[in-house]
């Protein structure tokens, strides 16, 4: 049951802050975004646990970015292309694919990454009792 409870926890903040972020920038966002971002914020808990937290920052996330560049290009492929949502399109920036995923927002994800990772750990720590998190950038 505490599994549980970690997981959504994490779940429901990570699609809130990503939500959160989109609005706050783009001045909307989707319902699958929300999702999104709570996957997203699972992934970089459970990376981060199977290191013990351990593993250098940069690749933890180099990790996590792979992580949510992947999973914007699948849910962009389902919602935009597949259901034509037209939630985003990348079609008119340079280095993207499809317009579903492209090199600018992978690198602004970057930080939304350290961010999530390093939250993620803190909070299964401070709420949770879980290991305390021993992050270095080398």
């Amino acid at each position: 049951m505490k599994k549980l409870s970690e997981y959504l926890f994490l779940w429901a903040l990570g699609g809130c802050i990503y939500y959160g972020f989109e609005v706050l920038f783009r001045g909307f966002s989707h319902w699958t975004m929300f999702v999104l971002g709570g996957i997203c914020l699972i992934f970089f808990t459970i990376q981060g646990k199977m290191v013990h937290w351990e593993e250098p920052l940069w690749r933890q996330i180099l990790r996590c970015v792979i992580f949510v560049t992947s999973m914007e290009f699948i849910t962009g492929i389902v919602v935009n292309k597949w259901l034509h949502m037209n939630v985003w399109d990348y079609s008119r920036l340079p280095f993207q694919i499809f317009g579903q995923v492209c090199l600018q927002f992978a690198v602004i994800f970057s930080g939304l990454c350290a961010v999530g990772i390093l939250l993620s750990g803190y909070l299964l720590y401070w709420l949770y009792g879980e290991e305390k998190p021993r992050y270095h950038v080398l």
